[in-house]
């Protein structure tokens, strides 16, 4: 017996999944971005910022804020049919860095989010995924009333190497941020594929 084509089944593709890491300083909007991406209700650990906590806890600058995340944020976002995205938020404050080590493991690469009131709070955030050598880009959230500056100028700031993306973003647009891991993994993308041709020149 033979079978049309109408009558054959197509097998459903099975999608990769890649981890991304959202990392920066304490309120630089790493839940508010991971929460506008997600396309399902996002997992968040926050905890009422205590007065127990204020000598230790940086608020300046971001006085306004009233939570913080103490262990993670997880969403997921389906980029293509085939390639999912689970994103984790790290949390931003010193206390807490011991848990980046677990998060890490397995990630493609990473989302440094910065705020130029307060860029200094990136430097620790970069210096992690550059000593570890996870592919990751900067994306300077543009908060209401903070100065906006050339990419090149925050560039400079950071002391980026060249070949890192930086890009402009609002956290809390899904569309923006999506752009935000587009550049995530396809500067990962590239990267390895720079280094298997660096590694197959070597072995020949």
């Amino acid at each position: 017996m033979v079978y049309g084509r109408s009558s054959q089944r197509q097998r459903p593709v099975e999608p990769v999944t890649l981890k991304i890491l959202v990392a920066g300083g304490f309120g630089v909007g790493k839940t508010t971005l991971v929460g506008a991406v997600s396309e399902i209700r996002p997992l968040r650990t926050e905890e009422m910022l205590s007065e127990a906590g204020r000598p230790v806890d940086d608020v300046d600058g971001v006085e306004g804020k009233t939570t913080t995340t103490v262990a993670m944020d997880f969403g997921r976002i389906t980029l293509r049919e085939d390639l999912v995205l689970y994103v984790f938020g790290t949390p931003g404050q010193d206390r807490f860095w011991f848990l980046w080590d677990e998060l890490a493991q397995g990630a493609l690469g990473a989302v440094v989010l910065a705020d130029t009131r307060r860029l200094a709070d990136s430097f620790a955030a970069v210096d992690y995924f550059e000593r570890r050598a996870i592919p990751f880009t900067v994306a300077v959230n543009c908060f209401e009333g903070a100065g906006r500056f050339p990419a090149e100028t925050v560039r400079a700031a950071l002391d980026l190497d060249p070949e890192v993306p930086l890009v402009m973003c609002d956290a809390r647009e899904r569309e923006s941020v999506k752009e935000v891991l587009v550049t995530v993994v396809e500067h990962a993308m590239t990267r390895a594929a720079l280094q298997r041709e660096h590694a197959a020149a070597t072995t020949t």
